[in-house]
């Protein structure tokens, strides 16, 4: 199919943008990347009257890392931020789950603001800013507004954000210190929206015990969620604590559904096994983060 027709326009700056989704109302649609909004346009599951191509916008192309953390324009490509070492080392979980981001072609011209903006379940970067309690910053004719991960998802490809709007950037807080990261996902072939997957975040104490477990998932839910899974673990050495016990509390936490990909059964499951397994690698670096 091919998407029905639509009036385009490539607004030179963040006002003229702003003006222009003012003009249009409800029946205009930002562009940035367009990786998961040209295929619901080629399906017609989508028929915006105006396209917004925002790529003429200066100073939206920029990835921004400090001791605080993250900051990644909303024309960032997901290439450009699995690439920049200055992020993943102030937060590794960014280029870990860019990593596992759909092809190389779609991670060239995706953009990682417009997939939070999408708020689809399966995607990875919502995930990440649910993990790292991030927030996005929106501009209006009003103004700007940070508005955290919480407040932002609502349903599947749902949002808080109405009205004329442009999310400018994503913002991830630094990991904190004495902590690790892992990111893992199955996939029935590599670069397919993930069956599951799993980001978790581990803290260790002075004492280089748990103090701290959390872990959220894709594919799972209807909204991006955080579970904390430390009573599972707090306070047991990285050697000898008890990973399968985490993954046993985290299939209790969460509330799958069934599809023609995966029975919620199979899920849940998976939850369990991703948890244990990347609670491990991520214990393992905390430690190695702490004794250097």
């Amino acid at each position: 199919m091919k998407p029905a027709p639509f009036r385009y326009a490539d607004p030179g700056s963040l006002d003229e943008a702003l003006d222009v989704l003012v003009a249009e109302g409800e029946g205009a649609k930002v562009l940035a990347g367009g990786q998961s909004l040209i295929p619901l346009l080629s399906m017609r599951l989508a028929a915006p009257a105006t396209l917004v191509d925002i790529n003429r916008v200066p100073g939206l192309d920029a990835v921004e890392a400090t001791g605080d953390g993250v900051r990644v324009g909303a024309l960032v490509r997901h290439r450009q931020l699995l690439e920049d070492d200055a992020a993943a080392r102030v937060q590794p979980l960014l280029a870990r789950a860019t990593a596992n981001v759909a092809h190389p072609a779609i991670r060239n011209r995706g953009t990682t603001v417009g997939s939070i903006a999408h708020a689809d379940p399966s995607g990875e970067m919502t995930s990440v800013l649910a993990l790292t309690d991030g927030s996005v910053t929106v501009a209006s004719p009003g103004g700007r507004s940070t508005v955290g991960w919480r407040d932002l998802f609502v349903g599947p490809l749902e949002t808080s954000i109405h009205g004329p709007a442009v999310v400018v950037d994503a913002f991830f807080p630094a990991l904190p210190p004495r902590s690790g990261t892992a990111f893992a996902e199955i996939a029935r072939r590599k670069g397919d929206y993930a069956v599951c997957g799993a980001g978790v975040v581990v803290t260790l104490s002075d004492d280089r015990t748990v103090e701290r477990v959390t872990a959220s998932y894709i594919s799972v839910g209807l909204v991006p969620e955080v579970h904390d899974l430390t009573e599972a673990v707090h306070g047991q050495t990285v050697e000898q604590a008890d990973w399968a016990a985490a993954g046993a509390l985290a299939r209790t936490l969460v509330d799958p559904d069934g599809d023609l990909h995966a029975s919620a059964d199979y899920r849940r499951l998976l939850v369990g096994v991703l948890t244990e397994r990347t609670l491990a690698d991520a214990a393992v670096e905390a430690l190695e983060r702490t004794a250097a």
